[in-house]
């Protein structure tokens, strides 16, 4: 299991557009790996097909997307095309699907979900997420289970999140959404805040205690 802050393993593996050395093919670039239990099935065509959808949004971001099913490529590229007629979209599939048909990287990457299994009976492998920075360390992990269908719009809404909290010093409170209000880090003195964020204000509070902290100014 990978742990926050961890350079993510590397591997290499075949895809859809050819066999991969997965901390090449990150480069410098943010990441998302998204997994999902298997090939042609309804829950997994609905989410590649978002995503397929979102592509724009993913690249505003300058973040590479890749899946990862446990069937082999010729599957995911028959399966493929079913996702694009799904999602109402033509041209090139825009993101490679990793082919893990003995469930190793599931297995390596603790993305297995016991729950649920194939006719075969062997665990299918869960819906993980995994963000990963430009310094290949693992940002934010995602677990759901085989019968859950993952959110994407929370998921660019957490990316703009971190990519904005590795350059400033603030945090995102609940529900935040870009542009809203962000606070500042408690880390820093007022003095310090007020440097960086000449008119962050304080919310008083009954303890009196003026952590809570906030800014527009990023």
């Amino acid at each position: 299991m990978v742990n926050l802050g961890d350079i993510f393993p590397n591997f290499k593996a075949e895809t859809t557009i050819g066999s991969i050395d997965f901390h090449e093919w990150l480069g410098g670039s943010w990441a998302i790996l998204f997994s999902h239990p298997a090939d042609y099935t309804p829950v997994c065509t609905t989410e590649l097909g978002r995503v397929v959808q979102l592509v724009p949004e993913f690249s505003k971001r300058a973040v590479k997307m890749i899946a990862l099913s446990c069937d082999d490529v010729v599957s995911h590229k028959g399966w493929s095309k079913d996702v694009m007629a799904y999602a109402k979209q033509s041209g090139d599939f825009p993101y490679p699907i990793i082919s893990d048909k003995d469930r190793s990287l599931a297995v390596k990457l603790g993305m297995v979900d016991p729950a649920e299994k194939d006719a075969a009976g062997l665990a299918l492998t869960c819906r993980a997420v995994f963000i990963i920075g430009p310094d290949k360390k693992l940002k934010l992990s995602l677990l759901y289970p085989a019968t859950t269908g993952r959110n994407f719009a929370e998921i660019l809404r957490v990316i703009d999140s971190l990519q904005l909290t590795a350059s400033k010093k603030v945090a995102t409170p609940v529900d935040w959404e870009s542009g809203k209000p962000c606070m500042v880090v408690p880390s820093l003195s007022n003095e310090d805040a007020k440097k960086l964020f000449p008119n962050f204000t304080k919310v008083d509070l009954p303890s009196g205690k003026e952590y809570v902290r906030m800014t527009t100014e990023y």
